[in-house]
């Protein structure tokens, strides 16, 4: 999981330094600290892809900056730097680090473990931080492995999606079957302590024994984590394009919570637990901590073009072109975009959006009255589960996970 949408949102205009405001740093030295590194490079466009990636090799914005991927490294240890300098005597080691997409692994090795390095220097790492990067199947090989390894990342995350090439056609998804299980192994063997496969769900024309073969295909080859998610036909992309004209069928809601079930029994018998709506692990270790900093509200720093930080209830997000983003840095400007400081409603339902997502659930504290009643209500239909909520706590059931999103509605009015 990555923060990447397409399209910005409206904000107050981010300082020119980059300063926060002092209630944005108040308390800091207990909230976890994460980075997200955002790699906007992609070897082509998925069909269904609406993130903020570009497929040029090269790209020039404003001023005439290149913004390659040659050069993309030391452009983005700059944005590290301006952190340090944000953030002044912050004493917190980082504890989490995730390279996004794009595809990360388009840029060498050498490259990615520089980006590390770069928040090794300013802020020091934590003893048990967990570093993670995403990649694709065809992007990787045992050396390339091996030397992110060696280099201090302990978690990697492959796009799989499917098992099937049917599927994976109509995704646009440029890997081969088998590939990505023969990426596990090679993780393995070059010592990564913890390995995600990503998969989707609900692709026009997957039939629910298409979606099996995935999931025993992901089990198979023996990650610790898999994330599955249903397929979300963004507007402007190309599959929405050839679905509008009829090429291939929409897929319905039924459908997506079917595959849903379906997914949950078979990583159950395999051993996985679900810990958020769209994430199961073997075990605790091998949770996405990263992502659980979003989902908790702690602080991260986003670096990269579009990509969006939260430090203390202040949200911002960068310029999206790489040029822009380049230049900004270059002329020693902060990349941001703008900004939103976060009421303390905001950070209420917030709570509640993500939390309640998540196996722990969120406290029956967080919500008003109106949600008090709803969440009585939704023990009763069997969305919530009893036990918990009788010890203060609002946690999905099977039956709720399925209907997570109108569960959440009802609980923040």
């Amino acid at each position: 999981m990555d923060l990447m949408p397409s399209v910005l949102p409206d904000g107050e205009p981010v300082p020119e330094d980059g300063a926060l405001p002092a209630s944005a740093l108040h308390g800091a030295e207990s909230r976890p600290l994460g980075f997200y590194l955002h790699v906007p490079y992609c070897a082509t466009r998925c069909g269904y892809c609406d993130f903020n990636t570009y497929t040029a090799t090269e790209l020039r914005g404003s001023g005439g900056v290149l913004a390659s991927r040659d050069n993309y490294a030391a452009t983005l240890t700059d944005e590290v730097r301006l952190a340090r300098k944000v953030l002044g005597d912050d004493p917190r080691p980082v504890r989490t680090v995730f390279v996004g997409g794009g595809t990360p692994t388009l840029l060498p090795a050498a490259d990615l473990v520089r980006m590390l390095g770069a928040i090794r220097d300013e802020f020091g790492l934590a003893d048990d931080a967990e570093i993670t990067t995403e990649a694709n199947p065809e992007s990787v090989d045992p050396a390339y492995l091996a030397a992110l390894r060696e280099g201090g990342f302990n978690r990697v995350s492959f796009g799989m999606q499917s098992a099937r090439q049917h599927v994976l056609k109509v995704l646009d998804r440029t890997h081969t079957p088998g590939r990505p299980e023969a990426c596990v192994a090679e993780a393995r063997a070059a010592g990564f302590e913890h390995v995600n496969l990503d998969l989707i769900y609900g692709t026009p024309g997957e039939s629910d024994d298409d979606w099996r073969a995935s999931l025993d295909a992901a089990i198979g080859a023996g990650p610790d984590h898999v994330s599955a998610y249903a397929l979300i036909v963004e507007e402007g992309t190309q599959l929405a394009r050839r679905i509008r004209r009829g090429e291939v069928p929409m897929t319905d809601d039924d459908v997506h919570a079917d595959r849903y079930l379906i997914a949950d029994s078979v990583l159950a018998e395999a051993g996985f637990q679900w810990y958020e709506v769209s994430n199961w692990a073997t075990s605790e270790a091998g949770r996405c901590l990263h992502n659980e900093l979003y989902w908790r509200g702690a602080d991260w720093w986003g670096a990269g073009p579009g990509a969006h930080s939260h430090v203390g209830g202040v949200r911002w997000w960068n310029v999206k072109h790489p040029g822009a983003y380049a230049a900004a840095l270059a002329d020693g400007r902060s990349p941001g975009a703008g900004r939103e400081l976060l009421s303390g409603e905001d950070r209420r339902v917030e709570r509640v959006l993500l939390e309640l997502r998540l196996r722990e659930g969120c406290e029956l504290a967080l919500l008003k009255p109106a949600g008090l009643a709803a969440a009585e209500r939704a023990v009763r239909d069997g969305l919530l589960d009893a036990a918990p909520y009788r010890e203060g706590r609002a946690v999905l059931t099977l039956r709720g996970r399925l209907l997570a999103d109108a569960v959440v509605r009802d609980l923040v009015d």
